[in-house]
């Protein structure tokens, strides 16, 4: 059902319903032409009238007297669509007749951008699109692989948790152990990087690749940049990089992807394509859509033959929160109240937080730590490391306090980490040991100049 333009003002709507125009009618108003938008209550005038255009941008347009406004004679673009899916169809077949020497590369869609499509009827963009859909727009992944495809859930990645972690894991290792050469899992990229981590930890000693990819725009935009990630994910997922970890775009233009270790990578920039950066790493490899695979890091694990395992055990009572100037340690003592089993405190700089100040926080950690809960501490500066050697209130921290210092690891990984851990094991000291010990690429002894900024 199409609905009735809620969010317009009233002489707008006053304007629809004279013309018979509802939310996902293709219209013309003034010079433009586009599918009528819901009017967004917050961040839009009542005044303007929001349409998308063909090229997949949306405009708004204001209205005011003299403004012409009628419904386009043109076809909803839906029937095309069909078509065109109907089309791939037989190709897809087609090409698995021509190409069955080709790897197995199996396609999970857990939803996000990269699984987001226009809903003609209304104009607005969701996670709605299947797997399938995916190969239906990106047809030549048909030329470098045989692709299977599945969605597994449907879900904005903010939306995500430890329970999605674990069957994602399970499903994916299921895929590598029953033909696939390689997997490459859809996602939305808000909080990839936390899943690439659990999985990194979830999946050890994987024998073939395992590819998170996504979309900072949505298919429908004319800077969509779902198609090249793919590509390019596909030609990793059959590489010789046996890792998990996210490819998307290297740089804003569409020239190559990077492929980041699933631990030491972060989303960057809130809307850029190159959002993605490796952090107190170099990337795995530079991924070009014509299949070149340069690899730029020589620490990696190479493909191999092999069963893929699954170690999924995961405790989710585990929290971060951020030490930052006059912050309040009560909420150190309100976590363990609650019940959480572990925190990860996001430290300024070497790892400190308040000490000598007024609300010190080192009696909350102390207590915290004297309680059975491990906390561990991760720098807020994103690049460099955690060093409890240098100043006084950093040995007052780990030394006297008990807290545990994460190295290197970004507070992302350090918390998808300290989960993992404990679903392990309870035991303090081996907590610890667990903590400091590297399993996934997650920690560097040595950390090289140009990895800053890289």
């Amino acid at each position: 059902m199409k609905s009735d333009c809620m969010g317009y003002s009233k002489e707008i709507l006053k304007e629809f319903r004279k013309k018979g125009i509802k939310e996902g009618d293709r219209i013309i108003v003034g010079d433009y032409e586009g599918l009528l938008m819901p009017s967004p209550d917050i961040t839009a005038s009542p005044n303007h009238i929001i349409l998308k255009l063909d090229n997949g941008y949306n405009m708004g347009i204001e209205y005011k007297k003299g403004v012409y406004v009628r419904k386009s004679k043109k076809p909803e673009p839906k029937q095309v669509e069909e078509e065109y899916e109907f089309e791939v169809e037989e190709h897809h077949a087609k090409k698995l007749k021509e190409r069955v020497e080709h790897p197995v590369v199996s396609i999970l869609s857990v939803g996000g951008t990269i699984a987001s499509k226009v809903d003609y009827r209304t104009g607005a963009v969701s996670a709605a699109m299947t797997a399938k859909d995916l190969v239906a727009q990106v047809p030549e992944l048909l030329d470098i692989a045989h692709i299977e495809v599945e969605t597994l859930f449907e879900v904005m990645s903010e939306d995500m948790a430890a329970g999605h972690w674990v069957k994602l894991a399970k499903e994916t290792a299921k895929r590598l152990n029953h033909g696939a050469d390689g997997v490459v899992i859809t996602h939305g990229t808000d909080t990839m990087h936390y899943t690439s981590a659990a999985l990194a930890f979830m999946l050890p000693d994987l024998p073939k690749p395992v590819v998170l990819t996504g979309a900072q725009r949505s298919t429908d935009r004319g800077s969509a940049d779902s198609a090249m990630n793919l590509i390019c994910s596909v030609h990793a997922a059959r590489g010789n990089i046996a890792e998990v970890g996210i490819c998307m775009h290297g740089e804003m233009s569409d020239s190559f992807c990077l492929f980041n270790r699933g631990t030491k990578v972060r989303k960057m920039h809130s809307t850029a394509r190159d959002a993605f950066r490796p952090i107190n790493d170099y990337p795995l490899a530079k991924v070009w859509p014509d299949g070149r695979m340069e690899a730029t890091s020589k620490n990696y694990h190479p493909r191999r033959k092999g069963k893929a395992t699954v170690d999924a055990r995961y405790q989710p009572k585990v929290a971060i929160v951020k030490a930052y100037p006059d912050s309040e340690p009560k909420l150190i003592d309100y976590l363990v109240k609650q019940g959480y089993e572990g925190i990860v405190v996001e430290g300024t700089a070497l790892g400190h937080v308040p000490t000598r100040a007024k609300k010190s926080w080192i009696p909350s950690v102390k207590k915290a730590v004297g309680s059975g809960v491990p906390v561990v501490v991760a720098t807020q500066c994103i690049y460099g490391r955690v060093n409890p050697n240098v100043y006084s209130n950093l040995r007052t921290l780990y030394y006297e306090a008990g807290a545990i210092p994460a190295g290197d690891m970004l507070p992302e990984t350090a918390y998808v980490k300290l989960g993992w851990v404990l679903g392990h094991t309870k035991a303090l000291k081996r907590v610890r040991e667990m903590m400091l010990t590297n399993y996934a690429g997650e920690l560097n002894s040595r950390l090289q100049p140009d990895m800053f900024l890289y």
